[in-house]
């Protein structure tokens, strides 16, 4: 294989088209307030679960409120602990990828467990000498960390893109099932 050509990756986790409505089916009644938002990748599945806001007088400062959501979150956490790791070893088994936990209560967004994949590549002098000048600003406190802060920095400025993108993807994968398997 000469450099540059692309490889496909040496095992691909199994497909998880089905995995949204698996974790519908898998989750107790009363958890979420509504359906949870399920983000699959081929590393990892995420399961955030909006809860219900807590009670509060009506002139509950900002700061009360943040506390609260904070203890509603903190609570639901240690209730589910044993049912939540038993549903993701089940995911894991099944689907071939790590699976991470998250809640939304009022503003506040927090997840309990992520899977960082560490992702390698070659940068010539220029782009090495980017990541340094993060590093060397204090945006950054390494290399790796400055890669990843670039990634989310253009993820954030090309979401519609990358949402069109993935919706095309998705097209493409619905007309690949249609059409005969070899």
């Amino acid at each position: 294989m000469r450099r540059g050509e692309w490889r496909p990756r040496a095992e691909q986790p199994p497909p998880a088209t089905d995995a949204p409505a698996w974790i519908g089916g898998a989750l107790p009644e009363g958890w979420f307030t509504g359906p949870a938002e399920i983000t699959i990748d081929r590393d990892e599945i995420t399961i955030v679960g909006r809860l219900s806001e807590p009670t509060l007088a009506d002139d509950a400062s900002d700061g009360d409120r943040a506390a609260a959501e904070q203890g509603r979150i903190a609570g639901f956490r240690e209730t589910t602990r044993d049912q939540r790791i038993g549903i993701a070893q089940q995911l894991e088994r099944r689907y071939q990828r790590k699976v991470a936990w998250g809640v939304r209560v009022g503003e506040t967004r927090e997840l309990f467990t992520t899977f960082s994949a560490p992702v390698m590549t070659r940068l010539r002098q220029a782009e090495r000498q980017v990541l340094d000048t993060l590093v060397d600003s204090g945006v950054a406190r390494s290399r790796s960390e400055a890669l990843a802060w670039c990634v989310a920095l253009v993820g954030q400025h090309t979401e519609s893109w990358l949402a069109e993108l993935r919706q095309a993807m998705t097209q493409v994968e619905e007309l690949r099932k249609q059409g005969p398997s070899v």
